[in-house]
């Protein structure tokens, strides 16, 4: 039976489906909120459709004439707004839902009711290509009983074609608990389904000329057991989201690959103009930005915490831990007004050790910064252990003490610690590092033989510089640094390791002065033992 309606959809019916949808997203989300168990209870599912949504139809309004002209601009203007805007799971998956109806649609003024039935199509592909590891009894298994409906329809009217795509959401949703067990334990069906439906009904009304149907809370007994999800958001507290540029399709693939590596729910989403939605739940957020700059070119990151609800209530406030090697090092962070352990300053090197650190602490949020790799290795090691006591610990990526500067550098006690997290590692992220060290044997390297006390420079863990034993340091200091400024930089810091001789700080100064006025230069004594001196440019 037909529901009625014109026989095409056009762009004035895009923005009215828009700004009801909106609506009907107002009405649900304190419960999409409250409903939300999959893939972690963080109760935002509804918001984050919201968000995304509202973004997408802000944009169609406030465009110009042109947007409006046709079907498929309409739909291009919001799916690029709701990509650039998208929250959370729920939100990529909306704005690639809004992304495959658009790039099916083209430069179509309008849509008939086949062509209605293939923009479902695509935008179940769209939204399936964009998540890395599909799960039945979600949002996508609901959008896909929908596109498949649409396709069925026998029908010239759009309306009908909306209408079936509607009607077969809300059976699939109904199936989600069976799918999904732990939707089951709640009692709840698939909160981003239901979002997704309320989006559906929404067009199917604005086609027909009729409300859309009362469709009920979809609640029910739950039965019982233990959230598995709550588990996974243990092991994965952090929610890293950012947007992409310039990045190539074998990159983007690479950085799926990358992503699912260190944590889950990774999803990646198109909106056709070369930007990327990129979101991923993991433990390591230096590592997810690390991935994304690998890739192309991350901005807009944003880090929301997946375990608030868990946070004891005898911890506060947040911290910084920096664990160096060295006196000055770490009397040069303290000064930056961070915690410091000292890992020569009569402490042993051991987990134990630097989770007592932690503890210590007694704050609700601890960003750690380890001076090396090893330390890095051994400061993840204990922030594990750390998280089972409560409180929240993230350990940004560092491998040099040049890295654990930049990082302290940004740091902002006002600013929420999320934010301190993404802004101190995309700053350790993007120091370029280099070492001039004494060699403790011969070896081979790609720049020729080593015999022991050479002197070695190394940028980026790569030999870049082998100089005689007799070679003055401060000479293969100014070369090396002269190496590493050759694909530019604006900052250098240098940290004088505890064998650096005498006038080393003055040779530098002056070499930059004549060589690279153009670049600010600072030195501090850094009393580390296994290096002449490190450099960071930035």
């Amino acid at each position: 039976m037909s529901t009625g309606g014109p026989a095409a959809v056009t762009a004035a019916a895009v923005a009215a489906w828009a700004d009801a949808a909106v609506r009907a997203l107002q009405g649900l989300c304190a419960e999409l909120d409250a409903m939300n168990v999959f893939p972690v209870a963080d109760s935002d599912t509804g918001s984050n459709m919201l968000h995304t949504f509202t973004a997408a139809r802000d944009a169609l309004l406030a465009a110009d004439d042109r947007a409006r002209e046709s079907v498929g601009t309409a739909l291009a203007t919001m799916a690029h707004a709701a990509v650039s805007a998208a929250r959370g799971n729920s939100g990529v998956i909306l704005s690639q839902f809004v992304h495959g109806l658009a790039e099916a649609c083209g430069d179509r003024p309008e849509l008939d009711a086949s062509g209605l039935a293939k923009a479902f199509e695509n935008a179940d592909s769209a939204a399936a290509s964009a998540v890395v590891r599909p799960v039945e009894g979600t949002m996508l298994s609901v959008l896909h009983a929908a596109a498949e409906a649409a396709g069925r329809a026998d029908t010239s009217v759009p309306a009908d074609v909306a209408s079936a795509a509607a009607d077969a959401a809300a059976e699939a949703l109904a199936r989600t608990p069976d799918q999904l067990a732990v939707l089951a334990e709640a009692g709840v069906v698939d909160a981003g389904g239901r979002g997704l439906l309320a989006v559906l009904d929404e067009l199917a009304a604005v086609l027909s000329g009729r409300p859309s149907p009362a469709r009920g809370d979809f609640r029910f007994t739950p039965r019982g057991g233990t959230r598995a999800s709550e588990a996974e958001q243990d092991q994965q507290p952090w929610e890293v989201m950012y947007l992409l540029e310039e990045a190539t399709e074998d990159a983007v693939t690479t950085l799926k690959e990358d992503l699912s590596a260190i944590g889950d729910s990774v999803t990646i989403a198109a909106n056709g103009a070369g930007t990327y939605a990129v979101h991923v739940h993991c433990a390591d957020i230096g590592a997810a930005i690390e991935a994304g700059m690998r890739a192309g070119k991350p901005h807009q990151v944003r880090v929301e915490s997946l375990t608030g609800a868990a946070r004891p209530r005898d911890r506060s406030g947040s911290a910084v831990l920096a664990v160096v090697c060295g006196a000055e090092l770490a009397e040069l962070c303290q000064h930056e007004g961070v915690t410091v352990l000292d890992v020569r300053a009569g402490h042993a090197v051991s987990v134990e050790v630097v989770e007592q650190a932690i503890d210590e602490l007694a704050a609700d949020h601890v960003t750690v910064l380890a001076a090396s790799r090893e330390l890095t290795v051994l400061a993840e090691d204990a922030a594990e252990r750390a998280r089972k006591h409560g409180g929240e610990v993230v350990v940004v990526p560092c491998a040099s003490p040049v890295q654990v500067l930049a990082a302290i550098a940004v740091h902002d006690p006002e600013r929420r610690s999320g934010d301190n997290v993404v802004a101190m590692a995309e700053a350790a992220a993007s120091t370029r590092r280099g070492e001039l060290k004494r060699a403790e044997q011969d070896a081979i390297t790609w720049v020729g033989r080593v015999a022991a006390g050479d002197l070695v420079g190394f940028a980026d863990d790569e030999v870049v510089l082998i100089a005689p034993a007799d070679r003055p340091p401060a000479e293969a200091a100014t070369e090396l640094l002269d190496l590493l400024l050759a694909s530019g930089g604006e900052l250098v810091t240098v940290l004088l390791g505890a064998s650096a001789p005498a006038g080393m700080t003055e040779a530098v100064t002056k070499h930059m002065a004549r060589v690279h006025p153009e670049v600010e230069l600072s030195i501090y004594p850094g009393g580390q033992t296994d290096s002449v001196l490190s450099l960071g440019v930035e």
